[in-house]
């Protein structure tokens, strides 16, 4: 049954499941904005201070080094793509934040591949290493448990 409220809005179960659903998209991508920026802010200060200590980042390929933007920018796409995933569970899934977080760490697992397969030196190779776990242990942890809360799962 629905009922109009003193707003004039319909009140019913509709409408608070459509205000429910709403509130937990913009409170996940929220939540999921400000651990990007953490994410990126943490990968590029890792990757200065990596560089500090005398790690190149050079890749054979092309022989380029990574700049330190470079770092920024890949962290801040990925972890974007992170949030899309958790806000398409949030919707589609019964148990959202499990299915997040096996998803999110199999896919930092896919993502240790290509620096093992670049060829670039052991210390680079190593940092790269480091720094693809610094944003997936800012934006798993996050991202999981603000799916928990909002959604009620366990």
């Amino acid at each position: 049954m629905s009922s109009m409220d003193g707003t004039g809005s319909v009140a019913g179960p509709a409408a608070g499941r459509t205000s429910r659903t709403h509130r937990l998209r913009g409170g996940l991508t929220g939540t999921g904005f400000v651990a990007t920026l953490a994410a990126m802010v943490a990968t590029t200060l890792g990757a200065a201070l990596a560089r500090a200590a005398g790690v190149d980042f050079e890749v054979p390929d092309g022989g380029q080094t990574i700049p330190l933007s470079g770092f920024a920018v890949v962290t801040g796409f990925f972890s974007v793509v992170g949030v899309v995933i958790a806000v398409a569970l949030s919707r589609w899934s019964a148990r959202p934040a499990d299915r997040f977080l096996r998803t999110a760490v199999a896919l930092t697992a896919i993502s240790l591949v290509p620096p093992l397969l670049a060829g670039a030196d052991t210390a680079t190779t190593s940092a790269l290493l480091g720094l693809h776990l610094v944003p997936a242990a800012v934006m798993i942890p996050t991202l999981a448990r603000s799916l928990r809360t909002r959604t009620g799962s366990r």
